[in-house]
């Protein structure tokens, strides 16, 4: 079985490559929208998204370069999430992966307009046959992308970030969370099978695989906003008790929302049995997001 750091390391390093030959460059008039791109693009990160995207496909035995041209999509799209999450307007954030955000480093109108040009680049490497010789394919990975984003998604979740309802419960977290972080997971954890073509229960499978784990990740990373150090974590932290956000912490406590975490790693692996052997990474990434220090 191949080790889960070593693998994520090397799919990591292959998907920067792949991005960095599709982002633009050069020194044309709109050269600073460039670097803003590249900048929030390529710095550190675990590219746990592009590995969730080339796990599941070489389970369905999808060739790298088509996986890896959508890999590097989602990363593109997870930069757009964060650049715009990072902004005054929204969580006003200084710092991101160790680095200060795109609008310290630029300044705020180049951030958005950043974030603006990676959305769009995200579907255009989808739609491209570059990535999937079948169409039919193509527009399932743009439709499936489209609605993890949009009000249903992410953005709805973000929504819901920031005006949560009085008297809130953790379903209304977890409901938050499955939008906000978990569909961008769930599309990264599908986008294999769609290439793949696999018969409809495995794409089901592990859509439910990516939403709970992807709402044991989100309590991880409150946990961590909480217990970590700003230098290992690389961001700012105790911003979440600072701002009063609606967490899993704050409606759980410390340890029910660590041992709801735990639960959530149960019912994703639960989700896996169906794959034998051949979940064996997806496992130890589960794992991996409840336990992490970073």
């Amino acid at each position: 079985m191949p080790d889960f750091l070593e693998t994520l390391s090397s799919i990591a390093e292959a998907v920067n490559e792949q991005m960095a030959a599709l982002l633009p460059s050069g020194d044309a008039p709109e050269a600073r929208l460039f670097e803003a791109m590249r900048y929030a693009s390529l710095g550190p990160g675990k590219r746990l998204r592009p590995f969730f995207v080339v796990t599941t496909s070489r389970m369905f035995e999808v060739a790298d370069p088509g996986s890896f041209r959508v890999a590097a999509a989602v990363e593109f799209v997870h930069a757009y999430s964060l650049i715009h999450d990072d902004l005054p307007a929204m969580d006003d954030d200084d710092l991101r992966r160790g680095r200060p955000t795109v609008h310290r480093a630029f300044d705020e109108a180049t951030a958005i307009l950043a974030g603006d040009a990676l959305l769009p680049l995200a579907f255009e490497i989808l739609a491209d046959e570059k990535t999937h010789a079948d169409s039919g394919v193509r527009a399932q990975l743009v439709m499936s992308l489209a609605k993890a984003l949009g009000a249903g998604g992410m953005v709805g979740g973000q929504v819901l970030d920031l005006s949560p309802p009085d008297g809130v419960t953790y379903g209304d977290v977890a409901r938050m969370e499955r939008m906000k972080t978990g569909a961008l997971f769930r599309f990264s954890c599908e986008a294999g099978a769609i290439m793949g073509q696999a018969p409809l229960r495995e794409r089901a499978a592990l859509q439910a695989y990516a939403l709970d784990m992807g709402l044991a990740f989100q309590i991880a990373d409150d946990l961590l906003d909480l217990e970590g150090d700003e230098e290992t974590v690389g961001k700012k932290v105790g911003k979440d008790a600072e701002a009063g956000k609606i967490t899993a912490i704050s409606v759980l406590g410390v340890e029910q929302a660590r041992a709801k975490a735990y639960a959530l790693l149960d019912l994703a692996l639960g989700h896996l049995a169906g794959f034998g052997e051949k979940a064996g990474l997806l496992r130890d990434a589960a794992a991996f997001a409840v336990e992490r220090r970073v």
